[in-house]
């Protein structure tokens, strides 16, 4: 999903509730796939307990009811998923979102069958830690070379290094090409119809 504007005016929406200092969108944009209460330690190193608490109850308001900024899903993103499904691929979701906002989000896409698992960040630790993939592949049933880990943010990359898994990054989201490549992935793509020619080879192409 294309959310990041969403993500980042909800939480500067947050921080003028709760009286602190509105963080800029570069910060916000960092902290993206982090699990909500490790990010607002993050934007908020001085905040109280009590601070982090009403920040993370404006924060989930803001993103489910109070902002209209839309955050529709990438341009062929259905199109690589039922591609990747027709071609019996195991797919996952490893996210910093917590399990209500996933099952949220699956629901209003409409895209939760083609998924065969997920971890979320209140169910595993926070990534970078490679807890949520090696869980994965636990109940997958799947070695970290059998798999690859598709992510737009340097938390993503970092987390299937950890992991000891294959990854590639994709530039439409939250880091750019030259940060995303201090990860060593396999493959750097600028669209998903990109992603799905390495992911699906196509016979008799290069």
């Amino acid at each position: 999903m294309d959310s990041i504007a969403r993500i980042v005016s909800s939480m500067q929406a947050a921080a003028q509730q709760c009286q602190l200092t509105i963080p800029s969108v570069k910060s916000v944009k960092d902290i993206i796939g982090l699990s909500l209460p490790k990010a607002l330690e993050i934007l908020f190193p001085a905040a109280s307990q009590s601070q982090i608490s009403a920040l993370i109850g404006q924060y989930q308001f803001q993103y489910v009811e109070g902002d209209v900024t839309p955050a529709p899903l990438f341009e062929d993103a259905q199109l690589l998923l039922k591609t990747l499904t027709d071609n019996n691929r195991l797919l996952a979701v490893a996210t910093g979102k917590g399990r209500q906002g996933l099952q949220r989000v699956l629901a209003a896409t409409q895209t939760e069958h083609f998924f065969h698992a997920s971890r979320c960040a209140d169910e595993a630790l926070s990534k970078p830690d490679p807890q949520m993939l090696l869980s994965l592949l636990t109940e997958l049933n799947i070695e970290p070379e059998q798999a690859v880990m598709i992510g737009d943010a340097s938390h993503d990359m970092k987390m299937a290094q950890s992991a000891g898994i294959d990854r590639i990054g994709v530039t439409l989201g939250v880091h750019n090409r030259e940060v995303l490549s201090n990860y060593q992935p396999i493959a750097i793509v600028d669209s998903l119809i990109e992603l799905q020619q390495i992911l699906i080879p196509v016979p008799g192409n290069k």
